[in-house]
């Protein structure tokens, strides 16, 4: 049997190492092609993860278009199909990368699976353009493997055969235990590193397109009202290289002593980062995962959510970006211990570590039991 995955950001590639590296334990011949939709971060991720990719496709350009970077993929993905015979090609979420990598393998009639299927906000611009992603892939992928009961239920809903859906959990929680396990040593080392071991603070990323402009500054205000009547409790923010987020975050922050403004991390270091704050707050989908898996509280800087399970599990709350209830719960859990308590001992429903494991037994017709919480 011969698989392909395709993928091309930093989310990605740390949902799709477990992948490979089970697959490749399986016996299964695997190739990854890396479209490279994001270069500095995913080269990492794949130095952390001990993975080359077979074709590296080095898509990404300065403030690229999606109709560009549509067509970029398209055309170097198809001269990969042309060449290749895969009996399967995975694609992971709902990135630019994912959509265009399952159509090309629909047009040369290759099963396509979709790890990280299933998830919807029901709003087709809200994330975007991750929503549509993951819809239209969903409509081309004939192996569905939604980490949750929700998201395999969102699929039975809009018709998807329930013989093709199987509930892995997310492979994001094989990634994080794989490093921490992997990496006990480094983590203090990491936390002192950035001056962290004694000084509560807040994790923080921000960078989803539809919260540029004025969602962000009105959270960047909000946090620059709080770190400057709070002056014991810090800030770390990996700022994202993309100048619509930076020309926000640095003019509202960067004057504060308790902000630490700093480039994106290596996972192993995020991880570490993540391990030793006291709560979250992100835009991010991974995250919102990877956080109760440590016990942290995650405030999520969002209209709507594809992740339902965080908020209904209490590991998550789903605060939008107006700037008093954004501050009204950076207060609370900063304060509120009850509320903290609550939060932080909530039960993870994303996953047990054997996401991967799951998905290479599926692919080999042999028998599973799907992940259930």
């Amino acid at each position: 049997m011969k698989v392909g995955l395709i993928f091309g950001t930093r989310p990605e590639a740390i949902k799709m190492a477990p992948v490979y590296h089970t697959l490749k334990e399986y016996g299964i011949d695997t190739k990854i092609i890396a479209t490279a939709q994001h270069r500095e971060m995913l080269d990492q991720v794949l130095k952390l993860f001990e993975i080359s990719p077979y074709y590296d496709l080095n898509v990404m350009t300065h403030r690229q278009t999606l109709p560009e970077l549509t067509k970029n993929l398209i055309d170097k993905i198809d001269k990969i199909m042309k060449n290749e015979n895969f009996d399967y090609i995975l694609v992971q979420g709902d990135t630019t990368s994912t959509f265009v990598g399952a159509l090309i393998s629909f047009y040369y009639k290759i099963p396509v699976g979709h790890i990280e299927a299933g998830l919807r906000t029901d709003n087709i611009y809200n994330p975007f353009p991750e929503e549509m992603n993951r819809r239209l892939t969903s409509v081309i992928s004939s192996l569905h493997f939604p980490p949750t009961k929700i998201s395999k239920n969102n699929l039975l809903k809009e018709g998807i055969s329930e013989e093709n859906i199987f509930i892995t959990g997310n492979t994001v929680i094989d990634a994080l235990l794989w490093v921490i396990d992997k990496n006990k040593d480094k983590i203090e080392e990491i936390l002192k590193k950035y001056n962290l071991l004694d000084k509560k603070y807040i994790l923080m990323t921000m960078h989803r397109r539809e919260n540029w402009g004025d969602p962000m500054k009105n959270v960047m205000q909000a946090i620059k009202e709080f770190l400057s009547k709070n002056k014991d409790i810090y800030l770390v923010f990996p700022v994202h290289l993309n100048p619509a987020v930076r020309e926000i975050v640095f003019p509202e922050l960067e004057k504060l002593e308790n902000a630490i403004l700093i480039d994106p991390l290596e996972y192993l270091e995020f991880t570490a980062i993540m391990s030793g704050a006291y709560f979250i707050m992100t835009d991010s989908g991974g995250i919102q995962e990877e956080a109760p898996a440590l016990g942290k509280p995650t405030l999520v800087l969002r209209e709507t959510t594809e992740r339902p399970e965080a908020i209904e599990a209490g590991t998550a709350k789903l605060i939008g970006t107006n700037k008093e209830n954004v501050l009204k719960y950076i207060n609370k859990l900063s304060f509120d211990n009850d509320y903290y308590s609550k939060m932080s001992k909530a039960k993870n429903p994303f996953g047990d570590g054997k996401a991967s494991m799951r998905i290479a037994k599926i692919l080999l017709k042999e028998p599973v039991e799907e992940f259930n919480i």
